[in-house]
């Protein structure tokens, strides 16, 4: 999987971005959270993504990546076009060589070349469907997009990542740390569904680029992909992993070994005001939506600990930082093509 290359944190050549599709598309972390966090500073519209137009593909509901995304491209002077593939579409096939005769009326080859046309980024959401762990991780859906547009690709949720919400993560841990390096604990939450491992994938990638004491806590059967957690401290009870952090992020998450299954709904893994206590009266995350007192109870979620809002709002920034990079490498190759 190409998307659990090592992110590059400093790179003495200029910083380019051809697409957001996996957190290695990110040449320097620290320079990208700063960029970020200057753009949340700032009041004015830029003009880059004047005239440009950003297309967003939604194949799975969304509240705070569609309309983070889509004022961060408007604070570029982008013109933004939504979608609900499936729904406002007709449906599309991704498989090569099918004979169409079934549901689904476009081929994938025409809806991506054609929106090419129409959009200078095109952004999609897909989820997966957790039954076959191949098949997800395979990533059909996003990398069809990048195989068959000519424009750029920016992954919005894709079946085994989401590279904008770590961004984030990273961008609000940075923003608010008080040490040079914080503990930082990944803990897994119970939940009445069945979720995707895309969230907890992506922040534990990206927090092995940042400079904090990364520690996954989460029930047994609930390891994440080993290739993605690589060496990082897995500890199964939830207690001593808490012990002196700074930053809690509570997540749900399918199992990867039984892959998709839930395996339990312990509550005992809930996160409490007890639980808070166990840390050094850390800072609390989630993407959102969460649910409320199961997997995070109201009292932490009501304190001046959680930071849930904070981070929601600064995916706008994380968003905007993204799209303007992207923007930038149009603009440089362009460019070049005029001087060539």
């Amino acid at each position: 999987m190409t998307r659990l290359r090592t992110i590059r944190l400093h790179q003495k050549k200029e910083n380019r971005m051809k697409n957001y599709t996996e957190l290695s598309d990110i040449e320097d972390l620290k320079q990208l959270i700063t960029e970020a966090l200057e753009l949340k500073k700032s009041t004015s519209t830029l003009k880059i993504g004047k005239g440009k137009t950003l297309g967003m593909l939604f194949f799975n509901p969304s509240l705070r990546t569609r309309l983070s995304t889509e004022k961060a491209g408007k604070l570029l002077g982008m013109e933004v076009m939504v979608m609900n593939a499936g729904s406002d579409s007709w449906r599309l096939e991704f498989e090569d060589g099918a004979v169409m005769d079934s549901d689904k009326a476009e081929h994938i080859k025409e809806a991506a070349a054609v929106l090419s046309q129409y959009c200078d980024i095109i952004a999609v959401r897909a989820f997966p469907d957790l039954k076959d762990k191949e098949k997800d991780e395979a990533e059909t859906v996003l990398n069809s997009f990048k195989k068959f547009a000519s424009v750029p690709v920016v992954n919005l949720e894709s079946a085994t990542g989401h590279p904008l919400q770590a961004l984030t993560e990273a961008m609000t841990i940075s923003e608010l740390k008080k040490k040079d390096r914080p503990k930082v604990v990944l803990s897994w939450a119970p939940h009445p569904k069945t979720l995707p491992q895309s969230v907890p994938n992506s922040f534990a990638e990206i927090m092995q680029n940042l400079d904090v004491d990364f520690v996954i806590t989460n029930p047994e059967g609930y390891d994440l992909n080993p290739k993605i957690t690589k060496n990082v401290s897995v500890i199964h009870d939830q207690a001593k992993a808490l012990k002196d952090a700074d930053f809690v992020y509570v997540k749900n998450w399918s199992s990867y070994e039984s892959y998709g299954q839930k395996l339990s709904e312990d509550r005992s893994w809930t996160f409490s005001a007890e639980k808070l206590k166990l840390t050094n009266n850390a800072k609390v995350m989630h993407c959102l939506p969460v649910r409320r007192n199961v997997v995070i109870v109201d009292e932490v979620l009501d304190s001046e600990n959680s930071v849930v809002i904070q981070q929601a709002g600064n995916r706008t920034f994380a968003a905007q930082a993204v799209l303007k990079r992207i923007l930038e490498e149009k603009v440089k190759a362009k460019d070049l093509g005029k001087n060539a």
